[in-house]
């Protein structure tokens, strides 16, 4: 398999649970007990969001050349891109992004976000948990919190990912239970362009949650009713319930969207007019598309994107053939097909990667890691919008102004969601834990 970035990872299969055969299904991961979480006395903020789709660059894009240009400093730093207006009076992106200087007015850009991880998995770990990562404790993704605490309607999967983050040692349901996993889909998952049938959508799927052929709804009934059978003997003689009761909610969750129609057609992109799949453009955008219909159908979190953002080498010519004009496409039409909808007042868009790129540019004409000083766009959900938050200094080496870090986003991100940060859950054994440990709601980016 290639490489995804400089540390080696290859992307792996998760896991599936082989005794759901009985139904046709194959779940991913193995399916544990549901934690017994339960919400401790804290008053949650006014949901002004329903929905996050979170964009994700793998890699670590170099987001001093697309979203903080730096064009007056000093050769060596400022990169080959020139900077052009936007649709937001005073801000300005990199050339490579005229799609989304034309959305600009519709987004906030954090330019000053920071950490100090300069590792992969770990800066993920951070970035998709909202916690820095610790050996004591696996926290949940993003979406696996969402997944626990917003209500989702029946028959739709609450948290969907196009892509398996690290192998799944992010974007997990960490101490929440493997109850609150991803749905995964199969397709076209990690923005490549693989022809005219990915195009077209025509391969997503949920993986797993599809019936044999010649399997009927009729079938799958009679052998649902088998199993239940066997499991009512296996609670009677079981003392911890645990494991059996979390089984049974991830199985009647896919049960129930194995008979939904609107996750089945949220996948159909077909349904969608020509010219509004081709702005979405081709790697990336019809998982981008696929994301507004599953949002549209009621789905609570969505992750999608694409990798190769570790650019140690060659970044701007990566940047202006691969990567940029492919994220443009998608990311704009997104948010623009979302505002005219009317859906991107309460659907958060997030669009970021683990850490950003050193300023110097190296003697390969690349940028290593840097986790110091970084940008991410963030759109709709009640957030300002043609706002930039924050900025680096002149170098683009630290934050100067108004930093702000990984979990403070989050925290931002689940307040809009109606979710207080400080919230406590509880682990299985009981154990209380904070949503977000350090984070802070960001007020200057609320509208």
């Amino acid at each position: 398999m290639p490489r995804t970035d400089c540390e080696g990872f290859h992307r792996r299969n998760f896991l599936q649970l082989g005794s759901a055969g009985l139904l046709g299904l194959s779940l991913p991961g193995f399916l544990a007990a549901q934690a017994s979480a339960k919400e401790k006395g804290t008053d949650n903020p006014k949901a002004k969001a329903k929905s996050v789709i979170l964009v994700w660059l793998a890699g670590g894009p170099a987001t001093i050349d697309m979203w903080d240009n730096k064009p007056d400093a000093p050769e060596g730093i400022r990169g080959e891109f020139k900077s052009i207006a936007t649709s937001a009076p005073g801000i300005q992106f990199a050339e490579t992004l005229p799609k989304m200087a034309k959305v600009a007015d519709k987004v906030s850009v954090v330019r000053s976000l920071y950490h100090t991880i300069p590792s992969h998995a770990p800066a993920t770990i951070f970035m998709t948990t909202g916690n820095k990562p610790t050996a004591a404790l696996q926290y949940p993704a993003l979406g696996s919190v969402a997944a626990r605490m917003l209500k989702t309607e029946t028959g739709i999967p609450p948290y969907v990912s196009f892509i398996d983050l690290r192998g799944g040692l992010a974007g997990g349901a960490g101490y929440l239970g493997t109850g609150y996993n991803a749905f995964t889909v199969e397709g076209n998952a990690n923005g490549r362009d693989k022809g005219d049938k990915a195009d077209k959508g025509a391969a997503f799927r949920l993986r797993g949650i599809t019936l044999p052929n010649g399997f009927s709804l009729a079938d799958l009934d009679k052998r649902d009713q088998l199993l239940r059978t066997f499991d009512d003997g296996f609670r009677a003689i079981d003392q911890n319930n645990d494991l059996v009761d979390g089984l049974d909610t991830f199985h009647k969750q896919a049960l129930e969207i194995l008979r939904s129609e609107k996750t089945r057609r949220a996948f159909n992109l077909n349904e969608e007019k020509q010219s509004l799949r081709d702005s979405y453009g081709t790697g990336i955008g019809p998982a981008a598309l696929a994301a507004r219909r599953l949002v549209e159908a009621g789905v609570r979190f969505v992750t999608l994107g694409f990798g190769s953002w570790d650019t140690h080498q060659k970044t701007f010519d990566a940047h202006k053939t691969r990567l940029v004009p492919n994220l443009d496409s998608a990311l704009s039409a997104l948010i623009a097909d979302l505002a005219d909808r009317g859906m991107l007042d309460d659907t958060i868009v997030m669009c970021a990667g683990e850490f950003g790129r050193t300023p110097k540019v190296n003697k390969n004409g690349g940028r290593d890691h840097w986790a110091r000083s970084m940008a991410c766009v963030l759109a709709g959900g009640g957030l300002k919008r043609g706002y930039a938050h924050g900025a680096t200094d002149a170098s683009g080496m630290a934050p100067a102004i108004d930093p702000v870090t990984p979990d403070d986003v989050a925290s931002t991100i689940f307040h809009q969601l109606g979710v207080h940060p400080q919230t406590e859950l509880q682990t299985p054994t009981g154990r209380p834990i904070q949503l977000f440990r350090e984070g802070r709601v960001v007020e200057k980016l609320i509208a």
